[in-house]
């Protein structure tokens, strides 16, 4: 999330968005009740933690998760979770992921304890 960005920036002189970044993680609802999901917010505070660095250097105008709600995927069918919200599939219930909470502070902070 730092070269390339950098690079199409460089190449293209546009502004930068990023329309698509997350991962799928096998998430399960926990005995408390929540999804805790340490793996994505790992991924996501390195990725946006290089996305800031990139920032200082290039016109970058927006970053969107991908995805908020887990849902259908091409490739992993329901297999794999992609949110950062459960959905549980059967009874459309939603429960935040950690990483919810997580990325909703980092959005508060805009970023500044990355």
């Amino acid at each position: 999330m730092y070269w390339g960005p950098k690079f199409l920036y460089e190449r293209y002189k546009k502004p930068i968005y990023i329309t698509e970044n997350g991962m799928a993680c096998h998430d399960v609802v926990s005995l408390d009740q929540r999804v805790h999901d340490p793996n994505r917010i790992d991924f996501l505070a390195r990725y946006l933690h290089e996305l800031k660095r990139a920032a200082e250097e290039i016109d970058l105008r927006g970053y969107f998760q991908w995805s908020l709600m887990d849902n259908f995927e091409w490739e992993k069918g329901y297999a794999e979770r992609f949110g950062i919200v459960y959905v549980d599939f059967e009874t459309q219930e939603r429960i935040l992921k950690d990483s919810a909470y997580w990325y909703r502070d980092v959005i508060q902070t805009n970023g500044r304890d990355l």
